[in-house]
């Protein structure tokens, strides 16, 4: 999965949800988003493996809401 393609999923089911997901802040090999109160490392890669996608994800649960990437 490219990237841009998890943020820009994740910027809009949080949008959906009326939670704020933000930059809060940068490291050399990852950034650290929040998503209401959770924060996410998510790596600099371009390309981010689909096990690591679902990590994301499953992270993101609490504040978006039980498989909200499935829908």
């Amino acid at each position: 999965m490219k990237r841009h393609e998890l943020l820009r999923g994740i910027a809009r089911a949080a949008r959906a949800q009326g939670v704020v997901w933000q930059l809060d802040r940068q490291g050399a090999s990852h950034e650290i988003w929040r998503c209401g109160k959770t924060l996410v490392p998510v790596p600099r890669h371009k390309e981010i493996g689909n096990t690591m996608a679902r990590t994301i994800f499953a992270q993101l649960e609490p504040e978006i809401g039980k498989d909200w990437w499935r829908k």
